[in-house]
């Protein structure tokens, strides 16, 4: 792909679709088994539809949004609202109605195309509140029955009639497409607002393809052809976006959708990517259940993946193997690292971690287990990759040096500044915050980091995140976090302590370790019932001193409180990519937090 001449995505894709035809595109699961759309079937309908919408009146500039699960309709609704020369507006579809209002709202939305019925029924009361938008396209065929009248002002056509509207139209898409300009706006994502309200990010074609150009020159020492990618964070997220949806189509890759967290591990070794995306939260659940099924084992098996590791992890830091070590290592590849690979489908070339911090700890063991895990870090405000660590040269407690045509650069007080043909146009109605974020031609990221002599970047945390205690000290969460969800015996925490004398926290324990307790106390297995016993709680305690030992004194947790209920989309305190929303759990266990500090909390 020659990056330097694609002047738009749509004009991308359709060169793509030109050269490879009837090879296999995008491939999903139906009856059982997976099925593909080729290039130029993906093509037509891309066109078909982009020619619906233009007769529907949807005009360039106008903003369409889109709410729909991983699947092939999807990429064509994306790339058919651009082709026509719209901005796509992707929402969640954990949304809630008033999440749907905001960003039409917000948007202006002039349209919107929805998957299923049941995602309409949040989608379309949020639109009969926004007098811009005309018409809720729904995907699936008969769905219309499940979503009744059309309410006044507003149109609810089928996706099948918006495709034969396309087919009986003379609109010169190909002129369209060519009209694109690389600095017009491509797609309007929303932040996923892990401390507070959605902005919309305005980000070009430009920006989104300086990415794709940028992770081919990360990839290409991998020997990019034939790839396959696995789709499974949401594309509405811009990480999946660009990494995994307008990267693979700018390399020709395939892309398999799977069917959801529940099915990942089948699907792995259904279709045996080449490529992934995933955020830090599938390799700690990855880790934890390979750490447990190891401790099920006795014996040879269990004294046989330890080495495996303990040697992996000399390798990764450059320590000399003894000539015992040297000699079983073969056998320890053949005997362990082939079978920790084949869990991931065993064609794997990289896996990419994005979207929040990975505990270094846990990237090296699956590196020492022969899983070629790569972190990156990045924003949607840069399209968003900013840096990620090369295939030849991977520091895991880092998150790599800049992309090819992105330059960071530490202000004074630690925040990392971005510059480069990725970073976005500005927010979306919001001069002022844009203002604030753009400077000078440089994105203030609000992270806190620091560059290597090697120029490796380092993340320390998020500049708003910080905790300063009442003593001064400058204290970073996800730090402290990372340490606690570590142990076995804990799947989720979060800390707490601004402007107080010592750290408290919130912590989910892991499900296995709870049922077990819960079992050998011939109690329920009900979280809520469990924080509230003492014995669990000491139990728990216990842990929590243990990862104590391994944090400095202002670092370690002095009391803590057990959850009700693990973080989760459905109590809206994670992100749809699996990121804690701060201020959603401070409000939820403000009182008991509060507990903590006058003396009626339970201490660690």
């Amino acid at each position: 792909m020659d990056y330097a001449s694609c002047r738009s995505l749509p004009a991308m894709f359709f060169e793509g679709a030109r050269q490879r035809a009837a090879r296999p595109f995008l491939w999903a699961k139906r009856d059982g088994h997976y099925h593909p759309l080729s290039w130029a079937e993906a093509a037509e309908t891309v066109s078909r539809l982009a020619r619906g919408l233009a007769a529907l009146g949807i005009e360039p500039g106008d903003r369409v949004a889109l709410v729909s699960e991983n699947r092939p309709e999807w990429i064509v609704a994306d790339l058919a609202i651009m082709s026509a020369g719209a901005v796509t507006v992707p929402a969640y579809v954990t949304n809630t109605v008033e999440d749907h209002r905001h960003i039409l709202g917000n948007s202006g939305a002039r349209a919107a195309i929805v998957s299923t019925a049941a995602l309409a029924a949040r989608l379309i009361p949020a639109a009969q509140q926004v007098p811009s938008v005309r018409a809720v396209i729904i995907m699936e065929g008969g769905a219309m029955e499940g979503v009744g009248e059309a309410p006044p002002n507003l149109d609810l056509p089928a996706w099948d009639t918006v495709l034969a509207l396309g087919g009986e139209t003379s609109d010169d898409l190909a002129e369209r497409v060519a009209a694109l300009m690389p600095d017009e706006t491509a797609c309007i994502i929303y932040t996923s607002g892990t401390g507070g309200v959605p902005k919309g990010v305005l980000l070009s074609h430009r920006n989104i393809i300086a990415n794709c150009r940028g992770a081919y020159h990360l990839l290409e020492m991998l020997g990019l052809g034939d790839e396959k990618f696995l789709s499974f964070l949401p594309l509405s997220h811009s990480y999946e976006h660009t990494a995994g949806m307008m990267f693979p189509i700018s390399i020709g890759a395939e892309i398999y959708f799977a069917e959801g967290a529940d099915t990942l591990a089948h699907n792995l070794l259904e279709v045996r990517p080449t490529m992934m995306t995933a955020v830090p939260r599938l390799y700690e659940t990855m880790h934890q259940r390979i750490r447990l099924a190891v401790e099920r084992e006795r014996g040879l098996k269990r004294r046989l993946f330890e080495r495996a590791v303990a040697i992996g992890r000399k390798r990764l830091a450059d320590e000399p193997l003894s000539l015992g070590e040297r000699l079983i290592d073969p056998v320890l590849e053949k005997l362990v690292r082939d079978k920790v690979r084949a869990r991931f489908g065993g064609h794997l070339k990289a896996m990419i971690s994005g979207g929040a911090p990975l505990n270094p700890e846990i990237g090296g063991f699956f590196l020492a287990l022969g899983v070629r895990l790569l972190q990156g870090y990045g924003q949607t405000e840069a399209a968003p990759v900013i840096c990620c660590n090369p295939p030849g040269a991977i520091r895991i407690d880092t998150v790599g040096p800049p992309l090819d045509g992105v330059e960071v650069r530490i202000a004074e007080d630690g925040e990392i500044l971005v510059a480069g043909d990725n970073v976005m146009k500005g927010y979306w109605n919001d001069p002022e915050a844009s203002a604030r974020t753009l400077i000078d031609g440089w994105l203030y990221t609000g992270d806190i980091g620091h560059l290597d002599p090697d120029g490796y970047l380092r993340i320390t945390d998020r500049k708003r995140d910080f905790i300063k205690n009442s003593g001064g000290d400058m204290i970073a969460p996800t730090r402290v976090e990372g340490a606690l969800t570590l142990a076995p015996e804990i799947a989720q925490a979060m800390v707490f302590g601004d402007r107080r004398p010592y750290l408290v926290a919130v912590i989910v324990p892991d499900p296995e370790f709870a049922a077990a307790y819960a079992k050998g106390h011939g109690m329920p297995m009900d979280l809520a019932a469990l924080a509230e016993d003492a014995g669990f709680h000491k139990t728990l305690g216990d842990v929590v001193a243990r990862v104590n030992q391994g944090l400095p004194a202002v670092e370690r947790v002095r009391r803590f409180i057990i959850a009700g209920e693990p973080f989760s989309l459905a109590n809206a305190q994670l992100t749809p990519t699996l990121k804690i929303r701060r201020h959603a759990i401070r409000e939820a266990y403000q009182a008991a937090f509060e507990a903590l500090y006058d003396g009626t909390g339970m201490a660690a």
